[in-house]
């Protein structure tokens, strides 16, 4: 599959904002928006008045890239989130927070959304005691997410181990057994993210 491979912090740059791609660096003085808050090439310090298209474009793309998603995986989370009930860009969003390398990154396993997706795909995870390695995979209130025995004496695993993680309030995460759980729907306000969804929406909508 076709992935990203140029370097993460250009990406923050773009966007003009943390998308929390690299981790802890991401909190630290080396932030790339920290130290050069432009964007990035030759025209990076010009002024133009953005159009409305523009925006609409900007948010499409700040919000697909935090989460780590190609166009045609991104596209699909709005038609999904338009076929339900409610809000149509809010509802988008909870789909984007239940993947589970999202789930992984929020519980503190993982340091990043990409670290978090490797993970998974390591095969490292558990649901209900099944592992399961698609990132993709919506989690469901209840869900109980662990650590694989087998992984249990891994590098991930020995890091964590009574760690203080925050987290949001719809996740728990024990680090000293390795295992969380769902704990209930995310809320609008768990979404950390500087995103202004309905920007997407009228995107996709034109």
């Amino acid at each position: 599959m076709a992935r990203y491979t140029d370097a993460d912090c250009r990406l923050c740059r773009r966007e003009g904002a943390k998308l929390f791609l690299k981790g802890e660096r991401c909190t630290s003085k080396k932030c790339a928006i920290e130290r050069r808050p432009v964007v990035p090439g030759q025209h990076g310090t010009g002024r133009r008045k953005p159009s409305e298209y523009s925006l609409q474009l900007r948010e499409k793309q700040k919000a697909k890239r935090a989460y780590g998603l190609l166009e045609k995986q991104f596209k699909a989370y709005y038609v999904e989130a338009e076929r339900r009930k409610g809000v149509t860009g809010e509802t988008m969003l909870f789909l984007l927070e239940k993947r589970l390398d999202n789930v992984v990154y929020r519980m503190g396993i993982g340091s990043s959304r990409a670290h978090s997706r490797q993970i998974v795909n390591h095969g490292h995870i558990t649901i209900n005691g099944k592992y399961v390695d698609i990132p993709s995979y919506q989690v469901k209130v209840g869900d109980i997410v662990a650590i694989r025995d087998s992984k249990k004496d891994s590098g991930v695993a020995k890091e964590l181990k009574g760690a203080k993680i925050v987290m949001p309030k719809w996740v728990e995460f024990d680090t000293e057994k390795l295992v969380g759980k769902i704990l209930e729907e995310p809320e609008r306000s768990d979404v950390d993210l500087n995103i202004n969804e309905q920007l997407i929406i009228e995107l996709y909508s034109r």
